[in-house]
């Protein structure tokens, strides 16, 4: 492709107390790639335009000059959203990393929870003046299961499922890993005077953690399938980090202007967790940590994948100070701005290959 540029300076500029009192302008016109750019009227070009009378062979007043520039054509570009689906698997083995560690910590707290008989619950402003309703438990997790289920439904007719799976997936090892700190160095009195916890052990060996452990796992941490039996999980509240999540990835990866699924999310969340401390559960500052500790990494780590500048590691970009930064620089480098919210059915059927892709984000 060439691009054929003229470029002259006008017959008459005049400068007076910074004001220009006329310019002339010049429309060009596309020169044939076989041009003679030493004027000859033998050329087809200069027999159909003719140049005016004390031009020489320009067409504008004053002085031109004729620049040819042969442009080449443009790279195909990379994709601003590849799936990297090996980041996605490495992004679910530090998921399942992460939930076992929190699950063998819980093992091990389980024998340092202070004795019921001894101590009782904490002073807590909001048990303190609800009865526990121990159904209340049951219809929470009813209801993580129902969030669960429409992330993954929603996830899973997303064109860009694989970034925003691992992007889930890291964000839930994260929370996972430091909650599986916090409540082992921290071990508060049951919250419950009902809820049944199992015997302690004498001498709590490596097998009888492991065992422990893949108790757990196989109930996927619920209580309401038996399996939830060992106490001393407090700080922070994990249910309540299951349901805010959900809440989140539903608002940010639906259309905004499908704001009734938004709030329904948004009080399924809430009654979610407001049954958890019905049923004395958790204390109520394990649910406003696990809200806090949710919703700031959420909202960091959207903040810094959506502006690409803040990729950078630099003494102005404190959020680059978080430690796990470099997890994030590592999965994130090659997504290039928002992820457009499209959707697309994830099996190869013909009339579903057109994805649907809405006007903007905030459609």
């Amino acid at each position: 492709m060439k691009l054929t540029l003229r470029s002259f300076w006008p017959a008459s500029v005049k400068l007076q107390h910074g004001l220009v009192n006329s310019v002339n302008y010049v429309t060009c016109k596309e020169v044939p790639d076989a041009y003679d750019y030493g004027y000859s009227g033998n050329h087809s070009y200069h027999q159909q335009h003719p140049p005016p009378d004390g031009s020489n062979g320009s067409s504008c007043g004053g002085d031109a000059v004729m620049i040819k520039i042969d442009v080449p054509s443009p790279a195909p570009s990379e994709p601003r959203f590849p799936k990297e689906i090996w980041k996605t698997f490495i992004a679910l083995l530090m998921l399942g990393f992460n939930f076992v560690l929190a699950t063998v910590s819980l093992a091990m707290v389980h024998d340092r929870v202070p004795n019921r008989e001894t101590y009782g619950p904490l002073p807590d402003v909001v048990l303190d003046n609800i009865r526990p309703l121990e159904w209340a438990l049951d219809v929470s997790e009813v209801l993580i299961m129902v969030v669960v289920n429409s992330c993954v439904l929603l996830i899973t007719f997303h064109k860009h499922r694989f970034i925003v799976m691992r992007r889930i997936f890291l964000l839930m090892s994260l929370l996972y890993f430091m909650r599986s700190i916090t409540m082992y160095v921290t071990v508060l009195p049951i919250s419950s005077t009902s809820y049944y916890c199992s015997p302690k052990s004498n001498a709590t060996t490596p097998l009888e953690i492991m065992k422990r452990a893949f108790h757990l796992i196989s109930g996927f941490g619920l209580s309401i399938n038996g399996k939830h039996t060992y106490c001393g999980d407090y700080i922070y509240s994990g249910h309540t980090v299951t349901l805010v999540m959900g809440y989140l990835i539903i608002a940010e990866y639906s259309p905004k202007k499908f704001w009734i699924i938004h709030w329904l999310a948004w009080c399924a969340s809430l009654t979610g967790v407001s049954m958890v401390l019905l049923a004395h559960g958790h204390y109520t500052v394990d649910v406003l940590i696990a809200y806090y500790v949710t919703t700031r990494l959420f909202w960091t780590y959207h903040t810094l994948a959506n502006n690409s500048l803040l990729l950078k590691q630099n003494g102005h970009n404190y959020i680059g100070r978080e430690w796990w930064f470099f997890i994030f620089r590592y999965f994130e480098k090659n997504v290039r701005g928002p992820v457009p919210l499209q959707y697309d059915c994830p099996l190869p059927i013909p009339w579903t290959k057109r994805a649907l892709k809405l006007p903007n984000r905030d459609s």
